[in-house]
């Protein structure tokens, strides 16, 4: 299946979909923050901050990093256990995980990249945040997570630096291999190259892309990541508080560095400028992908010329439908993320088990796809039609999975409940899709629903009422949406006529289209 990688880079704006037989797997979108893009905390920047607050009772704390909003700083984040309780932990969990490999029916994740992943929380030792950081001290932190919506970053002191074919951690002594390499052949023999690489105390991890490298190739990506450390180390002896101490690749080759491989057949740009920038970063760092950079000739925009500009459309619109006739209901809030699986129109030809099952399958692949689109991240939960079977349960379950297993963020899916419910999670870093090209209507205000006129006449008469009922208002003025104005001076209400010959007292209605429907104000004779 030919696989691309499809770039298109405007003013303010750049624009990557990785394609694999003309389906978008992943696209990523970076609008550039303008004149404020320096002071701008990218994921993978790393910061000599000051704590400006601890928070006892959140278990976090606040660090002043030098941009516009102070970061957010969880106590899993803030603490670093030393080498000997790192160690302790270490050999817990390897106990830990035989007793549970030793049970059926039991997963466990076969290497993990952080603290926070290898270490359980039951081995974890009890710390408290205000035993940890003190407010006013300085401490080194990494971008973890970039701002979303109104949230500042989130940063993390176990710093990690990216290469092109490993992670290097300088606070943490682990091994471990990417959970995508799953030949047990290949983790053992990547596991003691790195051992015999990495220093003591220091934490190595091996990415996807290094399988079937040699021992020189991962040698050479080390002493690379670890001439920055020694240079971030070099800076921080001179560097003010709060200031920017490192800076990660750029959004397209932080890109490229991630994407590329060998099964990447093509990269596709639609001007000479990027093009420039990819072949500069593929020689450099991905010399296997050389003469495999295309410029985009043709008269239509490039997305719009590889549907990707179409499935964007789709992916912002809160229903999908799916090729039976059954659909998805994709709702996006700040708690969480919910889908709803709907038969629709899909009738089916046997019996409604059946049409049921067969819509939470062809349901399943949307949704890892649709999740994957709009970059959807934290609290995620699948409300499937429910099915009586369990075995079709399970299986719905097992085809989630396996569509999953093409993400390239980390999730954690628990198993479908009696309720039909599935609850998942899903590692996010940058905004959404939706997030990143809408803004709240500003009619709605971002509730997606608005009172009907009815209501609205109402509440509006109501008010009418109580004012017309104190003494000495003798005169009253109603401007409203012109809407409501018609509605209420109908002959369904009349309410100047009733006003008038219940109370003996005037009532005006004014129509004004600068009003909102759900507008309106209410003068007495004092206007």
């Amino acid at each position: 299946m030919p696989k691309e990688l499809i770039i298109n880079e405007t003013y303010n704006e750049c624009r990557i979909a990785l394609l694999e037989n003309d389906e978008v797997l992943e696209l990523h979108i970076d609008r550039f923050k303008g004149h404020n893009l320096k002071n701008y905390p990218l994921v993978g920047n790393i910061y000599q901050g000051k704590v400006v607050r601890v928070l006892p009772g959140m278990q976090s704390a606040f660090v002043d990093i030098g941009t516009d909003r102070a970061a957010f700083l969880y106590i899993d984040d803030a603490y670093i256990p030393t080498l000997e309780e790192q160690r302790e932990m270490a050999e817990k969990i390897r106990e830990y995980q035989a007793e549970l490999e030793a049970k059926p029916g039991k997963i466990i994740h076969d290497e993990m990249s952080t603290l926070s992943e290898t270490v359980d929380l039951k081995f974890r030792p009890n710390v408290k945040i205000q035993d940890v950081l003190k407010e006013g001290q300085t401490i080194l932190v990494q971008v973890a997570k970039e701002p979303i919506s109104t949230k500042g970053p989130r940063v993390t002191r176990h710093i990690t630096l990216a290469g092109r074919h490993i992670v290097f951690m300088p606070f943490i002594e682990h091994v471990g291999v990417s959970r995508r390499i799953e030949t047990e052949e290949e983790r053992e023999r990547l596991k003691e190259v790195l051992d015999s690489i990495k220093q003591e105390g220091k934490g190595i991890i091996a990415r996807t892309v290094a399988e079937g490298q040699s021992y020189k190739t991962l040698k050479a990506d080390y002493n690379v990541l670890h001439k920055s450390w020694k240079d971030i180390q070099k800076k921080l002896t001179k560097a003010k508080v709060p200031s920017r101490v490192h800076v990660d690749l750029n959004f397209l080759q932080r890109t490229l560095r991630d994407i590329a491989d060998d099964n990447l057949d093509k990269i596709i740009v639609d001007n000479k400028s990027t093009q420039k920038q990819v072949e500069k970063f593929i020689q450099k760092y991905v010399p296997e992908m050389k003469g495999k950079v295309k410029l985009f000739s043709e008269e239509k925009p490039i997305f719009d010329h590889y549907g990707v500009d179409l499935e964007i459309e789709r992916a912002l619109s809160d229903k999908v439908f799916l090729k039976s006739g059954g659909s998805l209901n994709i709702d996006q809030t700040e708690a969480l993320v919910s889908v709803d699986v709907n038969t629709g129109r899909f009738v089916g030809k046997k019996s409604l088990e059946e049409t049921i099952y067969r819509t939470n399958l062809e349901a399943v692949k949307e949704i890892a796809y649709q999740l994957r689109l709009r970059n959807c991240g934290g609290l995620i939960i699948i409300d499937f039609i429910d099915m009586e079977k369990l075995e079709h349960r399970e299986q719905v379950y097992q085809t989630l999975l396996d569509a999953l297993k093409k993400d390239r963020s980390k999730t954690k899916v628990l198993p479908i409940s009696e309720l039909g419910l599935v609850e998942m999670t899903r590692k996010r870093t940058r905004d959404t899709l939706v997030r990143t090209m809408c803004e709240p209507c500003p009619y709605c205000e971002g509730t997606g629903k608005i009172k009907s006129v009815m209501t609205v006449c109402l509440e509006v008469i109501r008010e009418v009422l109580k004012t017309v009922a104190k003494p000495g208002k003798n005169k009253i003025q109603v401007f409203a949406h012109p809407e409501v104005c018609a509605r209420i001076t109908s002959d369904e209400f009349g309410i100047p006529e009733y006003v008038e010959e219940t109370f003996q007292k005037s009532l005006t209605v004014r129509a004004d289209n600068n009003y909102h429907v759900e507008q309106y104000e209410i003068y007495s004779n004092d206007y």
